[in-house]
């Protein structure tokens, strides 16, 4: 694999930058100058790479989504023949569960990232992009549960409580109980989709 260039390293530090300055004080207290010294930068050259705060905020949108969906594969792949149901707690577990590739920063980040969409337009579109892209994922896991009918319902309602665990974790550290939000949405799923297969069989 070829090393990156100069240029997409320096853009990648300060895309770091604005991850950790975000996470401690939110994005209207992320100064350019700030962002530089997190990523060990001149604020010149943060300026030099990114046109203004929003496109490296919007650049961060890009990269926390392609981190999650590489988290979602990788669950994915790591399953052994066609579990429909695994393959939704593999899902809600790319998200939720801790562990070595657990992403507090990250989560903290995309809080305030949900938080400037209502603000920013650009913002919104690229937020909107990437959660519309996800649920898509996830209800097509569940329909092949449950059947196309009822699974975008369902399909929401637990990406609405994943989204839900982000923003208590995020604003009220300690209120959730450490590791609990992957099982407990995983047995919401299964409550849910046992739910709607009773239905069917009815």
């Amino acid at each position: 694999m070829p090393r990156p260039s100069n240029t997409e390293e320096r853009r990648q530090q300060i895309v770091a930058g604005l991850l950790k300055v975000m996470a401690e004080r939110g994005y209207e207290r992320a100064s350019v100058g700030e962002i530089a010294k997190a990523a060990g930068l001149s604020p010149g050259l943060v300026h030099y790479h990114f046109s203004d705060k929003q496109e490296i905020l919007l650049t961060l949108v890009e990269q926390l989504a392609s981190r999650a969906r590489e988290r979602v594969a990788t669950r994915l792949a790591k399953l052994k023949g066609d579990d429909a149901r695994a393959r939704v707690d593999a899902f809600i577990d790319a998200f939720l569960s801790t562990g070595a590739d657990a992403a507090p920063e990250a989560v903290a980040s995309w809080v305030t990232i949900s938080a400037e969409a209502i603000r920013q337009p650009e913002v919104r579109a690229a937020y909107e992009k990437v959660v519309r892209a996800d649920l898509e994922q996830l209800e097509s896991l569940v329909a092949a549960v449950v059947g196309r009918r009822r699974a975008r319902a369902i399909a929401a309602g637990l990406f609405a409580a994943v989204q839900g665990y982000f923003v208590l974790s995020a604003s009220s550290p300690g209120l959730v109980p450490a590791g609990s939000a992957a099982g407990t949405v995983k047995r919401m799923a299964a409550g849910l989709l046992d739910t709607a297969e009773a239905r069917e069989d009815a």
